[in-house]
């Protein structure tokens, strides 16, 4: 075990060595000013931008195959259109941002996979030289479409994999395979090695909820046995954690977003200070162009503008960023989708 924790370092220091290889001067003059600007908002109580964002999350689609209980895709809930992103919109907009761009995640809801044009679309923006990287529940990861991910130039892949068997995994992952997790996971350990390719860097993402969270080590022995780089452990967000009706928070404090109060009710951990970093390096655009504050907005119900009808660095200091900004730093707790947040709460492996 101690052999395997020295390798993950090692892998997270030749993935870090990786995303630095994509900076150029551009892209870390405007890490600098956003970086900047935003210290000094914090300081001054204002809302100063003065870059583009750093990292970009890019929804491939709403789709998925599976049907997890606090996800709105899982549960068809959606209370905006579903779709697949274009490769052509993709491809225009990354035209127009990438030379600030060093992070691009290909994710925000649904299973990338599902878009037939995904892989084409992390090629494209691995060719801009953008560090890439997406989340998925591995179920698509067959033996073609393992080698075209590692020949994508795919920069990380996180596998979700919430359990080591199968009734435990199928709890949360309602209608998963386990089976084709691990199957998944090992085409692209066996590609990698093929290719003679040092990406992307695979990572088991472990999400810690209480039927699970007697497995957190027994994932990292799975991860050895499979030969991914990493285990990364995740907090679990509950929509109704003052119920918890599907019995998802764990025991085990370190492992969860919320605590009990001195009422024996949870609430978040998060103290939600009057800042957020996400706001000045980072967003979400839905597969339909819509721009969104950050990851937490599932429903896209803080629309800060839409690139199908205006520039992404016309809608990035339009009036609506610049009031949502504002009205973050003034009373974030009153932002419906700041309330749940899992800012300065999440674990990793």
């Amino acid at each position: 075990m101690l052999y395997f924790y020295i390798l993950m370092r090692r892998f997270q220091f030749n993935d870090t060595r990786n995303l630095l290889s994509k900076l150029s001067v551009r892209r870390g003059w405007n890490a600098l000013k956003v970086y900047s600007s935003f210290y000094l908002s914090r300081m001054t109580g204002k809302p100063i931008q003065w870059g583009y964002p750093i990292s970009v999350s890019f929804e491939p689609t709403t789709s998925c195959n599976l049907r997890c209980p606090e996800c709105p895709s899982g549960l068809r809930a959606f209370s905006r259109p579903t779709g697949m992103l274009e490769q052509s919109f993709f491809e225009k907009t990354i035209d127009e941002i990438h030379k600030d761009l060093l992070y691009l995640i290909f994710y925000f809801q649904g299973e990338p996979y599902l878009n037939p044009g995904f892989l084409d679309m992390v090629r494209y923006a691995s060719d801009k030289k953008i560090y890439t990287a997406t989340s998925t529940n591995a179920h698509y990861l067959n033996d073609k479409n393992a080698k075209k991910t590692v020949e994508s130039g795919l920069d990380r892949l996180i596998i979700s994999i919430d359990g080591t068997t199968q009734d435990v995994y199928e709890q949360y992952r309602v209608g998963g395979k386990l089976s084709k997790v691990v199957e998944g996971a090992a085409n692209i350990v066996k590609w990698k090695k093929e290719l003679k390719s040092k990406t992307p860097l695979v990572v088991f993402q472990f999400l810690v909820v209480k039927p699970n969270e007697h497995q957190v080590d027994d994932i990292r022995q799975l991860a050895d046995e499979v030969g991914v780089d990493d285990v990364w452990y995740k907090t679990a967000q509950v929509y109704d954690y003052q119920n918890d009706p599907n019995q998802l928070i764990p025991e085990l404090n370190h492992f969860s977003r919320y605590k009990k109060n001195s009422e024996g009710q949870y609430v978040p951990k998060n103290k939600l200070s009057n800042h957020c970093w996400k706001l000045w390096h980072a967003n979400v655009i839905t597969w339909d162009g819509l721009v969104v504050p950050c990851c937490f907005d599932k429903d896209a119900m803080h629309q800060l503008g839409n690139m199908k009808m205006q520039s992404f660095r016309e809608i990035w200091n339009n009036e609506n960023y610049r009031q949502f900004r504002k009205e973050l730093m003034s009373g974030r707790r009153n932002i419906d989708i700041c309330s749940n947040c899992s800012e300065g709460v999440k674990v990793w492996g």
